[in-house]
């Protein structure tokens, strides 16, 4: 489904999926329905209003839990691609895995952390409210129930769960393997998936709690599913072990001067070649890069007149690789940057490029071939 932007926090983006809307109308008529039988003489309008308040600090609270999660990703120098509200909560999408198991420990709870101290921070609210204001001792109440069982149900040492990666960091911890830690904790998550599934099926047809049932089978459903992409992600790193930059580099980039205009570049090179970029190079020395990226972004008026090195990208601002660079950190570089190719490069000369295309070939072979 479709995200729409609503801001940015802490320089990160966040966006509501369109999915989202449907848990926080759900959410909100059932807290309007408690308002409404907890204080019968307020009026409609009340009853909903403190229904939308106390929903949306709900959600609030979701969105601080993965804030928690971005700001210790931050100290450790991981950068955040965005924060995204959804269905079933939130989602900070960290661009890669730590270096560390205490690294991944501390990053995977910040969040329940969070939701714990805000459980509190509500409770407090609670207790300082019971006797005189009884609409916001409610809301209190509601809040740091629901931030305390969000703590504990993410303390759950499954993947993708909090407390599977926190699981993760310590069999990581004790192994000195990141894959063979994964790999039990995703097994894990992937038991209490099918456990959700089992009982949410039990509730719905033996207890006679369709609603309810469906809905805890849909949660393992979503846990499992998103176990089972972990794995996915596990046997990709696995087939990029032992792979280098320089194993893979090609010399399909083209090498050509800055006073080239883009028309030139388009209808003399890449239209009849085939290549999707071109390496700037001064000599040697690399410049710059432009990709098929850069070059539509142009007006097609304007490529007679614009030359390459004015529509480049830089090679200060490049993401560039060493020839024993992994390849697995070749492939980061790509997410993180949003690009296709990383240009390889030594004492300043340009070895080759890894592009995005090959490396993935490369995957689909080892993966099908099980080496």
């Amino acid at each position: 489904m479709q995200s729409f932007r609503v801001g940015k926090i802490l320089g990160i983006p966040v966006g509501v999926n369109a999915s989202w809307f449907i848990i926080f109308i759900l959410i909100t008529l059932s807290l309007t329905t408690q308002y409404a039988y907890l204080h019968p003489a307020w009026t409609g309008p009340q009853h909903f209003g403190f229904g939308i308040v106390t929903s949306l600090l709900f959600f609030g609270s979701v969105l601080l839990h993965e804030v928690g999660h971005c700001v210790v990703a931050l100290h450790f120098g991981i950068p955040v691609k965005s924060i995204t509200l959804f269905i079933f909560g939130g989602v900070a999408q960290i661009t890669r895995e730590p270096e560390r198991p205490a690294q991944e420990f501390q990053i995977a709870a910040a969040g329940p952390a969070v939701s714990a101290a805000l459980g509190l921070f509500f409770y407090t609210i609670y207790f300082l409210t019971r006797d005189d204001f009884e609409g916001v001792a409610f809301l209190g109440q509601w809040l740091g129930t629901i931030n305390l069982y969000l703590a504990l149900f993410n303390l759950i040492p499954g993947m993708p769960l909090d407390g599977g990666r926190v699981f993760r960091a310590l069999v990581w911890r004790f192994t000195g393997s990141f894959e063979r830690a994964t790999d039990v904790a995703v097994a894990s998550g992937q038991m209490f998936a099918y456990g959700m599934i089992i009982y949410g099926g039990w509730r719905a047809f033996y207890a006679q709690k369709l609603l309810e049932g469906l809905w805890i089978g849909f949660i393992g459903w979503f846990l499992l599913t998103a176990a089972q992409t972990t794995a996915a992600q596990v046997s990709f790193r696995r087939a990029l072990r032992g792979i280098r930059a320089e194993d893979l580099m090609t010399r399909e980039c083209l090498e050509v001067p800055g006073s080239l205009s883009v028309a030139e570049l388009v209808e003399h090179h890449l239209l009849r070649g085939g290549a999707r970029c071109a390496l700037i190079t001064d000599g040697d020395r690399l410049r710059g890069l432009l990709t098929l990226h850069e070059i539509k972004k142009i007006p097609r008026q304007e490529w007679e007149t614009t030359s390459l090195q004015a529509v480049m990208v830089p090679e200060e601002s490049l993401k560039k690789a060493a020839p024993e660079t992994p390849v697995h950190q070749v492939l980061q570089m790509m997410i993180e940057g949003n690009i296709g190719q990383v240009p390889v490069v030594k004492d300043g000369k340009v070895m080759g490029v890894v592009g995005r295309d090959r490396l993935l070939a490369l995957v689909e072979n080892r993966l099908e071939l099980k080496t």
